[in-house]
């Protein structure tokens, strides 16, 4: 009988054992994306060098409209904001293996990122759109003439799929940034970018005086990426009214000069 009573013992001490450590992993999986970045008081923002919204300063400081914005959602949530250049086809793996927190860079909602994301409700208006060197700009107004083009994209971009749409023949490349650069060797008649990058990076006064851009291409909205059901989204959400009925988020934004591109918030 005493052998029985301890053989039953020893079997509940071991449920009792299961249950705890069954507890401790339910936990471990139940903690929030929120408390996860503020416990290590850092939130990684994953980037691309894409002004007006991420670029560097003359100081080597990042700044822009999605910078800044990145910047106080931070202060908000009591946590340092660190940038990680990215490449920008291998964003959905980087949040994943969590070696950043967000995608915070002029990113089109489309519905594959809506898919693969946890994303914040959208916050700005663009556009993509047909980049070719100005002599020739009266040629290409219409997307229909387009399709004799080489183009430069940047790879997992939304104009590498509005490209890929219209089946036109396309060169990947790392960065928008990068797309530019191609057109303006020789090495592609074309590039399809972001309506915001363009205002900022081609025409008069800046480095790239002999592009402009023609067609649009779509029309869409942006957003920021978290992790597949992170509860940072809606986090952000409401730092995003806040910031809109307060006015900062117009303030910054009229910083950069993409003030009449900012959805409201509600």
């Amino acid at each position: 009988m005493k052998k029985n009573l301890v053989t039953i013992a020893l079997a509940f001490t071991m449920v009792l054992i299961m249950v705890a450590f069954s507890g401790c992993g339910n936990k471990d999986e139940e903690a929030s994306d929120l408390e996860y970045i503020i416990d290590k008081g850092k939130l990684v923002v994953g980037i691309t060098d894409f002004a007006p919204m991420d670029f560097k300063d003359d100081a080597g400081k990042w700044v822009g409209f999605d910078a800044e914005m990145a910047e106080a959602f931070g202060k908000s949530i009591g946590v340092e904001v660190e940038f990680i250049e990215i490449d920008w086809d291998s964003k959905e793996m980087e949040l994943e293996n969590k070696s950043i927190d967000c995608v915070w860079n002029g990113m089109t909602l489309t519905n594959a990122v809506k898919e693969a994301m946890e994303t914040s409700n959208p916050y700005c208006k663009n556009a993509q759109v047909v980049v070719v060197k100005s002599d020739v700009a009266n040629k290409y107004q219409e997307k229909e003439a387009c399709g004799e083009l080489n183009f430069a994209v940047e790879a997992g971009s939304a104009g590498a799929e509005a490209a890929e749409a219209e089946g036109w023949n396309t060169t990947e490349v790392q960065t928008q940034a990068a797309a530019l650069m191609e057109i303006q060797a020789g090495t592609a008649d074309a590039a399809i970018i972001d309506l915001l990058m363009a205002g900022a990076m081609i025409g008069e006064g800046t480095s790239y005086e002999n592009l402009q851009y023609t067609c649009s291409l779509t029309s869409e909205e942006y957003g920021v990426g978290f992790r597949k059901g992170s509860n940072l989204a809606a986090e952000l959400n409401e730092f995003f009214i806040a910031s809109y009925e307060d006015g900062s988020m117009i303030k910054i934004a009229e910083k950069y000069g993409t003030q009449e591109t900012v959805i409201e918030q509600k």
